[in-house]
C-alpha cells in the first residue's frame, strides 16, 4: 500500500478533480445539518479490496465522518456483502462517493482478476503470477497492493528497482551480449540481470552470457518446452526462467507444467474490470 502522505496526495487530487467547482447538486437539494449512514454493497461477487482507501476519502474530505471496514481485503463474497460503511454529514457522503468508489471498486477488480489467475496454478506447482508496469497512470501503488491482495505476486516496481534488458535495449546495445555483460559491470552487485528473448536462439545467446532471469516474450508452448530442457541442461548455472505475452487464464495450467518459474501478467492490471459496487444511502 502506499506511504499515507502518498496515498492522502492521491486522494485530494482525484476529489480535486471531482469538486474543483463544488458539489451543485447536493449543495442544492441537502441541508448542511443533514446527517445519513452509506452502506458499501457488492452488486456481484468480488475479492474485497481497499476498505481503508475506501474510509480515507471521504475523511480527507470531512475529518467528522467516521466509518468501519467489515470486510477484511483479501475476503471473497457474493453479490449483496456490505463491506464498509460510512456516517456523518450527507453532504460529505454524496460529494466524497464517486471518488471513494472509483479508487474502491478499480482495486477490488484487481483483486478479483489476480484471485482468479493465482486460482488457475495447479496444486502443487511453485509457479508464481506476477504483475508489469502495465498500470494506471498514478495508481500503481494501488494496484500493485490489490495484485497481493488477490494472492498474486509484484513484478518490479519501477525502472529503477531492477535490471531489464528488453528488445529496444538490445537493439540499443548493440546485441543481447553487449547488453548484458553492461549491466553486470554498471549496475549494484545485489541486482539480478534479467533480459528479455524472442526466440531459442537468442534464449542461446542470454545463456551464454550468464543471465540470471530469461524472459520469454510471446513464446509457443512448444518453444516454452524447448526453451525449459535447454535451461535445464545448462552447463553454467540454471537462470529462472519466465514467460510473459498473451497470458490468459486458459494458459496457465500448460505453462505451469512445462518448467517455467514465473509467468507474468499485464491483464492483471490493464484488463481487469472494476468491481461492481454500490453505495446505499439512508438518513
Amino acid at each position: 500500500m502506499l506511504a499515507a502522505p502518498l496515498l492522502d496526495a492521491l486522494i485530494d487530487r482525484s476529489l480535486e478533480e471531482d469538486l474543483a467547482g463544488g458539489d451543485l447538486t447536493t449543495e442544492a437539494c441537502v441541508e448542511a445539518s443533514a446527517r445519513a449512514t452509506a452502506k458499501a454493497v457488492a452488486r456481484k461477487p468480488l475479492v474485497a479490496c481497499g476498505g481503508d482507501v475506501f474510509l480515507r476519502v471521504f475523511q480527507r474530505l470531512d475529518r467528522q465522518v467516521q466509518g468501519e471496514v467489515l470486510v477484511a481485503d483479501g475476503t471473497a463474497v457474493g453479490a449483496g456483502a456490505v463491506l464498509w460503511t460510512v456516517r456523518g454529514s450527507a453532504r460529505s457522503l454524496l460529494s466524497a462517493e464517486r471518488t471513494a468508489l472509483n479508487l474502491a471498486q478499480r482495486m477490488s477488480g484487481v483483486a478479483s482478476e489476480a484471485r482468479r489467475y493465482a486460482e488457475a496454478i495447479p496444486a502443487g506447482s511453485s509457479v508464481r503470477i506476477t504483475d508489469t508496469r502495465k498500470t494506471t497512470p498514478g495508481l500503481r501503488g494501488l494496484e500493485r497492493y490489490a495484485v497481493r491482495v488477490g494472492g498474486a505476486h509484484n513484478h518490479r516496481d519501477s525502472l529503477g528497482s531492477a535490471v531489464l534488458i528488453k528488445d529496444n535495449h538490445i537493439i540499443a546495445a548493440g546485441g543481447i551480449a553487449t547488453a548484458i555483460a553492461r549491466a553486470r559491470a554498471r549496475a549494484p552487485h545485489t541486482t539480478k540481470v534479467e533480459v528479455e528473448v524472442a526466440s531459442l536462439q537468442e534464449l542461446d545467446q542470454a545463456l551464454a552470457a550468464g543471465a540470471d532471469i530469461i524472459m520469454l516474450d510471446n513464446f509457443t508452448l512448444a518453444d516454452v518446452k524447448a526453451a525449459s530442457a535447454r535451461v535445464r541442461s545448462a552447463q553454467h548455472g540454471r537462470p529462472l526462467l519466465e514467460v510473459s505475452g498473451g497470458i490468459t487464464l486458459e494458459r496457465i495450467p500448460e505453462l505451469a507444467a512445462a518448467g517455467i518459474d514465473v509467468i507474468s501478467a499485464g491483464a492483471l492490471t490493464h484488463s481487469a474490470r472494476a468491481a461492481d459496487i454500490a453505495l446505499d444511502l439512508s438518513l
